[in-house]
């Protein structure tokens, strides 16, 4: 019941122009649910509103009748099979997934996943893989030094406004 309501608002949303709103709600739907087709469906039909091709195939990708062309782009943005994997936020078994060709593009992303990592992994126990390849890794070395600079110059700077602002209250 649960879900019927929260896709008339987001049909709510969608005519009344508010399509952020609509892709949030969809989000949470398809986290919420991620063996229901229809809210993977309806956030494909939002980021493509949105002319986000990748994002359109990535949330169409467990469907029979997907666009080869939004196909190429998911693969292409989340280019290696474990980013695929999360990419697609599948929670379970193959087994559970709604029709047979998404329990097969689910079972080929876990497996080219699997591969990739050199051990068996699973739907439920991807949040768990830690040690990724280096290829296979989010952000990089220097975006983490990046960062880190970042934080360092920000505690400078906060620290040099304050020790102005104590010495001009004793002047």
């Amino acid at each position: 019941m649960a879900l019927n309501n929260i896709l008339a608002r987001v049909d709510a949303d969608l005519a009344s122009g508010r399509i952020p709103v609509a892709r949030q709600r969809l989000r949470g739907l398809a986290s919420s649910y991620p063996h229901e087709p229809a809210p993977r469906r309806r956030l494909a039909e939002v980021y493509r509103l949105y002319g986000d091709t990748a994002e359109a195939g990535r949330w169409m990708y467990l469907e029979e009748d997907r666009s080869p062309e939004e196909t190429a782009a998911f693969e292409e943005r989340y280019a290696t099979p474990v980013r695929r994997m999360r990419a697609v936020a599948w929670h379970g078994t193959e087994a559970d997934a709604p029709t047979p060709f998404a329990a097969g593009q689910l079972a080929a992303v876990r497996e080219a996943a699997s591969d990739s990592l050199g051990r068996p992994v699973t739907w439920d126990g991807l949040a768990e893989v830690r040690d990724l390849p280096a290829d296979e890794r989010e952000g990089s070395r220097l975006a983490g030094v990046l960062a880190g600079g970042g934080c360092l110059l920000l505690t400078v700077a906060f620290l040099g406004i304050w020790v102005y602002g104590l010495v001009s209250l004793f002047d």
